[in-house]
């Protein structure tokens, strides 16, 4: 094969040129008014700035930010919960005097152990014998969703996770279909589930609903109160629920719970 020596060393002068020509730096003019780069680099001729490279530092956090304690969970929106559900910013509100867990008097022909819900009064009684009782506050079910009856509590479950029932789906199908267990679930720290019904005893993420009418017929305590009650009980424990019937006198309630 016969080669064209002339192509040949044209072509390598052209290709050497090129390669001078990458392995060269760029450099920006020394006074670029809107450079403020590195110090002017000594090898470069006239003291030049070398070309930047790119740069993928993130930039620092304000001061204010440094060291700012995250939000608490509460204060989180949980996706997939409507407004209503969401948890309320201030955990530790602490409730209005008669809603806070107390022992007091109470006089009642159920054995000790039992779970009384006060349905007017917006009252849960874990009946201690002795004319005493530990008193809780808590929220019910709202005009229409009350009920009454007797059950026992059937399974107990900390930090349960959340399947609103089909006919709650049927009244707000913007629920969420499941919800995990945890601080953000509207179902709180524990629940207690009544028989084979959809009711239970369970906590909440909305303290200023206690002594309230807002569910659907679930029995509702803050978080620190239901898991309080449900280290005292146990499965099959007895859960009588009154009827919700209008409000009697003040002087006659001071004879059933002080």
């Amino acid at each position: 094969m016969r080669i064209c020596y002339p192509c040949a060393l044209v072509a390598m002068v052209i290709g050497g040129s090129l390669s001078d020509t990458v392995a060269q730096p760029y450099y920006y003019p020394l006074r670029q008014p809107d450079y403020y780069g590195p110090p002017p680099d000594s090898s470069a001729p006239g003291g030049y700035y070398r070309q930047p490279s790119p740069s993928y530092v993130t930039p620092p956090e304000p001061p204010a930010a440094i060291g700012a304690p995250a939000p608490a969970p509460a204060e989180r929106w949980i996706a997939g919960l409507p407004a209503e559900d969401q948890p309320e910013s201030n955990q530790s509100a602490e409730l209005p005097p008669q809603f806070r867990r107390q022992l007091v008097a109470y006089a009642s022909a159920e054995p000790a152990g039992t779970i009384i819900i006060d349905t007017p009064h917006t009252f849960l009684y874990l009946v201690l014998g002795q004319g005493k009782a530990l008193r809780y506050g808590i929220g019910v079910g709202r005009n229409g969703f009350t009920w009454s009856g007797t059950e026992r509590i059937s399974r107990m479950s900390k930090w349960p996770d959340w399947n609103p029932p089909k006919e709650m789906i049927a009244r707000q199908p913007y629920l969420p279909r499941f919800t995990a267990g945890g601080e953000g679930n509207p179902m709180g720290a524990r629940a207690l589930y009544l028989g084979n019904t959809e009711y239970r005893i369970h906590g909440t993420n909305q303290p200023s609903t206690i002594g309230h009418f807002v569910s659907s017929g679930c029995i509702r305590l803050t978080n620190e109160d239901v898991q309080d009650l449900y280290s005292r009980v146990i499965l099959g424990t007895r859960v009588v629920v009154l009827p919700n019937s209008p409000p009697i006198s003040a002087s006659a309630e001071s004879g059933i719970a002080r």
